[in-house]
């Protein structure tokens, strides 16, 4: 065999045992239970929101139910006609017993990050000890808060973090969406962790002090990062705090009601780590053990590809079916576990072969760290 064979044949076969292994990090994860405290420290969660999104009084009311002593939600929009507004109002009027605010800030920037634009309007109503910054899209069990503020309170950590699980609204794409997230994000997390990787911080979940908070310079120096979740968990270690992993997965709606718009939001997350971590981020190429093991075939050419080939797809199926039985998802036909990988694939290349990404109605250029320059709206 040629030296190329050998190449594409190992990088096949990392890829299998990657897969393999992924899968029994998260059905341990999943196995893994919170830590208890004795006294709970006051929470605020800040809640960013921009427009209508399906589940959204569902999700944001998931909040509202938590097994917690004493916390507050600070709801945050841009304009006062944002429709989240009045989903807000309206949960507001469904707990009045709960300190519940909507903050309307400044319209949104013309550049910048709007989300972290938003908080920082939010943040002046926050009067808690512990922040809770937590999408929108997120929705949670009662014990959530519990299991972030548990975490956080670890000796050495200074921000708190969750993964999460995907479900997808009808429609082949918004099914395509949720398995990247569930089979690929997911999984690739853990096994960074398990490799020492200590620099996941993701912005579904961050909880953080806010004397930690104050400490790295507040949010203000973030307002020009799209990774802001990645930058504030950077901050925090260079303080030689830790990040915390919650052991909980909230849950999400993943609604892609076409190709153009799966495929721009999964540029826009690749070229967010690409920005950070280039060349790590292109290493990811050696998880897809079945593109690999399709390389295999066709550079070999002969029993020997076929053989890489086919432990590739048993890899890859079996991984999957672990991961969903430990994550209670629907099982998918083998078809479109294959065309998802296909689609990492090429979400990859497409990722690394630019910088523009577009963001809510606006066009972006990212610089290295996540640094936003604006380019207009469309």
């Amino acid at each position: 065999m040629t030296l190329l064979t050998w190449i594409v044949c190992a990088a096949a076969t990392a890829g299998i045992f990657y897969q393999l292994w992924s899968a029994v990090l998260v059905r341990r994860f999943v196995a893994g239970k919170a830590h208890a405290l004795d006294q709970w420290p006051t929470v605020s969660v800040l809640k960013p929101l921009c427009g209508d999104e399906p589940s959204l009084l569902e999700n944001l009311r998931s909040f509202c139910i938590q097994d917690y002593p004493d916390f507050q939600i600070v709801f945050g929009v841009h304009t006062a006609d944002d429709p989240a507004a009045a989903v807000v109002k309206a949960l507001i009027a469904e707990h009045p017993d709960l300190d519940l605010r909507l903050v309307v800030g400044t319209a949104q920037p013309q550049c910048g990050n709007p989300k972290v634009a938003n908080l920082l309007d939010m943040l002046p109503s926050a009067h808690n000890d512990i922040l809770i910054i937590a999408d929108s899209d997120m929705k949670v069990g009662p014990d959530y808060l519990k299991a972030v503020v548990a975490t956080l309170m670890q000796p050495g950590v200074g921000v708190s973090t969750c993964l999460y699980v995907s479900h997808p609204t009808e429609g082949l794409w918004s099914c395509l969406g949720a398995m990247g997230i569930n089979h690929s994000f997911l999984p690739s997390v853990l096994v960074g962790q398990a490799i020492g990787r200590v620099d996941g911080c993701f912005g579904a979940t961050l909880a953080i002090s806010q004397a930690m908070l104050k400490e790295i310079g507040g949010l203000a120096p973030l307002e020009n990062h799209l990774a802001d979740d990645y930058m504030i968990g950077e901050l925090v270690r260079r303080k030689g705090k830790s990040i915390g992993l919650v052991p909980l997965l909230p849950t999400t709606i993943t609604d892609e009601p076409k190709a153009k718009t799966l495929v721009s939001h999964e540029v826009r997350w690749g070229r967010t780590l690409a920005s950070i971590d280039r060349m790590g981020y292109a290493g990811t190429l050696v998880t897809q053990a079945v593109p690999l093991g399709l390389l295999a075939l066709v550079v070999e050419g002969g029993y020997f590809g076929l053989f890489v080939m086919m432990w590739a797809l048993a890899a890859r199926l079996l991984a999957v079916r672990i991961q969903e039985s430990a994550l209670h998802l629907l099982r998918q036909p083998a078809w479109i576990i294959v065309v998802r990988d296909f689609l990492t694939v090429a979400v990859l290349i497409i990722a690394l072969s630019g910088r523009t990404v577009r963001w809510r109605g606006s066009r972006y250029r990212v610089l290295r760290h996540g640094i936003l320059v604006s380019l207009g709206k469309r």
